[in-house]
């Protein structure tokens, strides 16, 4: 089980994680969201854990009080999101940690970006900056001035591409 040895090679992945595949196509089938962009999101965000939370805090240094946010998962959704995707598409037993699940929720997020925002569904850099800000977010622009998230958002673009060149050899 476990996670994926070689995050590079989207073929690999799926070779490692034979139900990962159906999940991937069926998340585009519904959310018109190439496999590649879903791979590339989930990288980014969780480096493929499924339990993946974002650094403690600490008071003082030494007393842990809390986290960054309340990110989790595969996509790292935060809590308010989930609840609202969960409540929007009726997946009441929808879990963070369970992969498929997650490719369902990035293709919703990236649908909705879409309609909301008018960011192409196959434009990963704006539509990550929009997935890690939030719509409303994304929609003030403070992005533009976050050096480290605009190379994340460009490195998160780089993979979508790569991954999606790899996939049509294997999916």
């Amino acid at each position: 089980m476990g996670i994926p040895r070689n995050q590079e090679d989207a073929c690999s992945i799926l070779k490692q994680k034979k139900s990962w595949r159906s999940a991937l196509k069926k998340t585009e089938r519904k959310w018109g969201v190439s496999p590649g962009m879903q791979l590339a999101f989930i990288k980014t965000e969780s480096n493929f854990r499924p339990t993946a939370r974002t650094k403690r805090r600490y008071f003082l240094g030494l007393i842990p009080s809390g986290r960054i946010s309340s990110a989790y998962g595969y996509s790292q959704a935060l809590d308010g999101t989930w609840k609202e995707y969960k409540k929007r598409t009726g997946k009441r037993y929808h879990r963070r940690s369970n992969f498929a699940h997650s490719t369902n929720f990035i293709g919703w997020y990236v649908d909705k970006s879409n309609r909301l925002l008018g960011i192409p569904k196959n434009n990963a850099y704006l539509q990550y900056l929009a997935y890690h800000q939030g719509q409303a977010g994304f929609k003030t622009g403070a992005y533009k001035t976050k050096s480290g998230l605009l190379k994340v958002a460009k490195k998160t673009a780089y993979n979508k591409k790569i991954f999606d060149r790899q996939l049509k050899k294997c999916l």
